[in-house]
């Protein structure tokens, strides 16, 4: 065991942990005041049960030796995380009897799961202002069972690193997803898109202006996913060592070449660089960067993060265009910020990098493009499928979506009994009201110009 690794990795767990709050807050901000609440608690929510069916069956079921041609690990094999504990000796500390590389294998469980606790809360964002707390939670705990588990598996499980046998995209397919854009971003996207259609569109859908209600919040959140996403990234290198340096480097720059093309866009597109538009470029750079940290060069990474802020800037309007309403653009963002950095992996990787491999620009032809492609489409499809499957399912037993006369009325009062801004006690007779009431029409910020005045 080394003490350094285990350091850093510990402290990659805690910076992606601070990722969901984080997300709650950016997804929050985007809403209307009258939902800010409902879409805060689907995050904190996803936190709460996911570290517990991590730690049940979770981790068995991505990290466990395969059972199904790699597909699938045992779910019982690390039950309860049985055969996973224990320390000898006290001289120095505490030395793991159980590691991964160099880590012990419970600092691995910790960095991990907050990997699914952050894939599930993402999807929420498709499904704002409409879904019943109870329904999503249930969701939430299905698909982690039956998507993100057996994914992670596929992604992360590399033969005799966590167990003998592991998952197919890592060990056949040799597909390069350094930090989850197959497994957490793509797979949370194609979800995200499925579950906007089981639910449908919201009441006012490319009609009324639906514009964030707090930006300055939506901007902290962002702030904060940048934070925490260096340990996502760094982190996975599961060492404090040159790798875990270079991806933190690819990382930062990618990430602020992203914001830039993402300004860049609104300004010549709508005339405008807004502050809505800067976050929502990190965290399109942030996505497409997942994959590629280890494999891409610097200059190389300005590029990918430059045409990832482009093209995600872009991509948010395509729900106007084709009629699907995911509320808070993670379609626009993840799903496509996720398959560009993917499949931009057979492009750009350099062997100059830790990865060793070099993408068709670099002289590799082919071979590593191909396998990016059908890993990208393999989770795309997989995840689409069972999310239409799983949602439908519950919105025909038990219900997902509120009443028409329920997102009226605003969905945290309905469903939690709260508002998030109490303006009564501030004085005043009809203070009170305003939280749930619509905004007059104006022009719409960043995002949603283009749907509210063009849709």
């Amino acid at each position: 065991m080394d003490t350094g690794d285990t350091a850093w990795v510990l402290a990659s767990a805690a910076l992606v942990l601070l990722m969901t709050p984080g997300l709650a807050l950016f997804y929050g901000g985007m809403v209307r005041a009258k939902s800010v609440l409902n879409m805060m608690m689907m995050s904190f929510g996803a936190l709460a049960l996911i570290s517990v069916l991590w730690v049940l069956y979770g981790y068995s079921m991505a990290f466990g030796n395969d059972v199904g041609g790699g597909l699938l690990g045992a779910p019982l094999e690390f039950f309860g995380l049985q055969g996973l504990l224990g320390t000898e000796g006290i001289e120095g500390g505490f030395a793991a009897t159980h590691l991964v590389a160099t880590i012990p294998s419970m600092a691995f469980v910790a960095f991990q799961a907050v990997f699914a606790i952050i894939t599930v809360a993402l999807i929420s964002g498709a499904i704002a202002d409409r879904a019943r707390f109870g329904p999503w939670m249930l969701f939430a705990g299905v698909w982690a069972t039956i998507v993100y588990f057996p994914v992670a598996h596929w992604v992360f499980a590399f033969d005799g690193a966590q167990s003998e046998t592991g998952g197919w995209i890592a060990n056949k397919l040799l597909a390069i997803d350094f930090a989850g854009g197959t497994a957490v971003h793509i797979n949370a996207g194609a979800a995200g898109l499925a579950l906007a259609l089981v639910l449908g569109k919201r009441r006012g859908f490319g009609r009324d202006p639906m514009r964030p209600h707090n930006l300055p919040l939506v901007m902290i959140g962002a702030g904060l996913l940048w934070f925490g996403w260096f340990g996502f990234n760094a982190g996975s290198a599961l060492s404090a060592n040159g790798q875990a340096a270079e991806v933190f480097v690819t990382t930062l720059v990618a990430t602020g070449a992203a914001a830039l093309g993402w300004l860049l866009t609104e300004k010549i597109r709508d005339g405008h660089a807004t502050s809505l538009g800067a976050a929502s470029g990190v965290v399109a750079g942030l996505v497409a960067i997942t994959p590629f940290c280890s494999s891409v060069t610097p200059l190389g990474a300005i590029v990918v993060g430059l045409v990832a802020g482009v093209l995600c800037a872009l991509a948010v309007g395509l729900k106007y265009k084709l009629g699907y309403d995911d509320s808070l653009d993670v379609v626009g963002v993840h799903l496509i910020g996720g398959l560009w950095g993917t499949i931009a992996v057979g492009f750009f990787a350099s062997a100059a990098t830790t990865a060793g491999v070099d993408g068709l620009f670099y002289g590799g032809g082919l071979d590593q493009l191909w396998r990016q492609v059908v890993g990208a489409l393999a989770v795309l499809v997989y995840s689409f499928v069972l999310t239409l499957a799983i949602g439908s399912l519950i919105q025909k037993t038990i219900g997902f979506r509120i009443t028409e006369e329920e997102e009226v009325s605003g969905i945290d009062s309905v469903v939690h009994a709260e508002t998030a801004y109490d303006f009564a006690s501030l004085g005043g007779s009809g203070g009170a009201t305003l939280v749930g009431q619509a905004r007059p029409p104006s022009q719409d910020t960043a995002r949603h110009t283009e749907g509210a005045t063009r849709a």
